[in-house]
């Protein structure tokens, strides 16, 4: 018998066997096992490779958990013991892109100068991503929608959103910057939300080595640097409470749209 797997794909052949799930995948008495008897850490490594490699060169769309279980050279099973679905190997691929932003701005974080680590941090985030543009448009077509576990806002997306952040925190924190201490509370996940900006303009930059990306962050860098100073100024401390209010409201859940129940017997006019 042949069954789709969560991707929409045939998933196995066959009636099944002990240890396996009515979907074919492994369960925890099916025993998970490579080829040269590596250990499950070295599995689940091989699995999300593959992913990562697909996702780079055949795009988001065209990926499929049994094209990644074939390139990491095991069964179907055992790529669904490890991810569930396509949709948490995106997590995995958010949480890879995280690391290596954090270690590539490391050097950035040792400036003093705000304008400084924050340049170093976005450009750090750039380099990161670069080996992915080419299926950066076809995976943020998913990215961007409200009910996508891979949009940035998901509860799913919210380790990776938090890292996120956290690094951003780091920029504010410990920077000679004249940082007002309510901005200061705002102002990492303002930073993030603006990366979330710059990383959508360089989804579509064409240009050689995305230049274009590359001279926005510079101009805005410069241009939040010079602004802050700014938020010390008396008249101005209304604009970062509101700036605040609008965070808070941000940051509730979207109440469900409800649909009305027409009366029985009325007529649609």
């Amino acid at each position: 018998m042949t069954v789709r797997g969560m991707d929409g794909h045939d998933a196995v052949s066959g009636s099944g066997t002990a240890g396996s799930d009515a979907a074919g995948r492994r369960t925890a008495d099916d025993p998970v096992t490579t080829e040269g008897g590596a250990g499950g850490g070295a599995t689940r490594a091989l699995i999300l490779d593959a992913a990562l490699a697909s996702f780079r060169e055949r795009g988001y769309d065209r990926t499929t958990m049994r094209g990644i279980a074939q390139s990491a050279h095991v069964s179907l099973g055992n790529a669904y013991y490890y991810f569930d679905s396509k949709e948490v190997l995106v997590q995995e691929f958010y949480a890879t892109i995280q690391e290596g932003h954090r270690r590539r701005a490391a050097e950035a974080l040792q400036h003093a100068a705000f304008a400084d680590r924050l340049r170093g941090v976005l450009h750090a985030g750039i380099d990161e991503m670069a080996p992915y543009h080419a299926f950066a448009g076809s995976f943020i077509k998913t990215a961007i929608l409200p009910s996508s576990p891979a949009s940035p806002f998901s509860g799913e997306s919210t380790a990776a959103r938090e890292a996120a952040i956290g690094l951003f925190r780091e920029v504010v924190e410990d920077s000679a910057g004249g940082i007002s201490e309510a901005l200061a509370r705002d102002l990492p996940e303002l930073l993030w939300l603006a990366y979330l900006g710059i990383t959508l303009f360089w989804v579509g930059d064409r240009s050689p080595d995305q230049i274009r990306t590359r001279r926005l962050v510079d101009t805005t860098t410069r241009l939040i640097s010079r602004l802050l100073p700014l938020s010390r100024l008396p008249g101005l401390r209304s604009v970062t409470a509101d700036i605040h209010a609008l965070l808070v409201e941000m940051r509730q859940p979207t109440p469900q749209a409800t649909q009305a129940t027409p009366r029985r017997g009325s007529r649609a006019r």
